[in-house]
């Protein structure tokens, strides 16, 4: 059981991609106690409460203890610590007004927490980012002039360090995470992939080979087997299209590839088009877009005729994604969407337009007598 846990214990630390920052902090938090401690042996004749000092000193390494310990795993890496531990280290250098004299002051004396107090500007950068560490490093540069009552070059130095080891560190931190997300996302997509070409060579060698056998011998029989070649064919494009499509993505930020999903609408009678490259769009947005467009392909299929086609092309332009459904039936008489409003058939009402505008995106449709109709929608980014 006992070597059960430490392997967990190994495998979580592995998957936590700024781990080594926080072990980092752990040894600065040591290392920089013990520049403390060297610091009270030299400086402890001249206190005023040598006593005090080691007081405070006593209570460092406490703290030191507490925080190596709880920053060691996940569990123990909680704002709440991370905060209270900035204000236990401002409480301590507090301490400073009563342990060392005026003259001490007045010659520079580090406070009783030296550059121990160093160590909470990283701790918030590795668990906050860049701008936590930044006001981390802020915080306790603001304490340590409260402690001096003095503002001079030496004082200004120690608080641009502050802030800039926790800002540098935060960034670090978040570029950290950033690149295990992508490279979690590549290893998903990865072994989606290869699933899917694994199930295409399974279904190539036996579903698609039996429909086309089906497909062929239904049209050479004519009659009602051909009718079954006719579904057969139609289930064979369909399922060769589920194969061939791109595995969906979803990013850590919540964002969806619309390709895939518009891919999987490809039938005999439906042509899609899509770029080459990802058309990343939120997954409301993505699943809202391919509600439209099936409503749209649903209405052809009703409205056009059976020998009707339609074709879906999607465009990227930057700023905006235009997502546009064409069919080369009668096309819509004018005035019959409002007539079927009034009827109260919502299909067009809301299915189509009423996504769109929820997606605060534009809706045009063009057509005419013998033309056809073409829906056009724009989503702006």
């Amino acid at each position: 059981m006992a070597q059960a846990q430490q392997t967990g214990s190994g495998a979580a630390g592995l998957d936590d991609p700024v781990a080594h920052l926080w072990r980092a902090t752990i040894v600065l938090r040591v290392v920089t106690f013990f520049f403390a401690l060297g610091t009270v042996l030299v400086q402890q004749s001249g206190y005023q409460r040598p006593w005090l000092a080691w007081v405070a000193l006593g209570l460092m390494a406490v703290w030191t203890v507490v925080t190596s310990v709880a920053y060691r795993g996940p569990s123990g890496q909680r704002t709440w610590l991370v905060v209270t531990d900035v204000l236990v280290v401002c409480a301590i250098m507090s301490l400073s007004l009563l342990v060392l004299t005026p003259a001490q002051f007045l010659y520079g004396v580090p406070l009783i927490t030296t550059i121990w107090a160093s160590a909470p500007p990283v701790v918030c950068g590795a668990h906050g980012g860049q701008y936590a560490g930044a006001v981390g490093g802020a915080v306790v540069g603001l304490s340590t002039y409260l402690n001096r009552g003095d503002l001079n070059t030496d004082l200004v130095r120690d608080v641009v360090l502050l802030v800039g080891s926790g800002f540098i560190v935060g960034m670090a931190a978040t570029v950290g995470r950033k690149s295990s997300a992508q490279l979690a996302q590549a290893l998903r997509a990865e072994a989606a992939t290869a699933e899917r070409e694994r199930l295409a060579r399974s279904i190539h060698d036996g579903v698609l080979q039996v429909l086309a056998r089906v497909r062929k011998r239904g049209n050479e029989l004519g009659g009602e087997a051909a009718e079954l070649a006719e579904l057969a064919g139609e289930q064979e494009v369909a399922l060769r299209t589920l194969v061939a499509a791109s595995p969906e993505e979803t990013t850590e930020s919540g964002e969806a590839d619309l390709r895939p999903a518009l891919q999987l609408l490809i039938t005999p009678k439906v042509h899609v088009a899509t770029p080459a490259t990802h058309v990343m769009l939120p997954a409301r947005t993505v699943i809202e877009l391919v509600s439209v467009v099936r409503e749209a392909l649903s209405n052809v299929e009703k409205h056009a005729g059976p020998d009707a086609r339609a074709w879906v092309l999607l465009e990227d332009l930057g700023e905006e994604v235009v997502l546009s459904v064409r069919d080369d039936g009668p096309g819509i008489p004018e005035g019959r969407l409002a007539s079927a409003e009034a009827e109260g058939r919502m299909g067009i009402a809301k299915s189509i337009r009423g996504r769109v505008e929820a997606l605060r995106g534009t809706l045009e449709l063009q057509t005419g007598p013998g033309e056809g109709a073409e829906w056009e929608v724009r989503v702006y980014r």
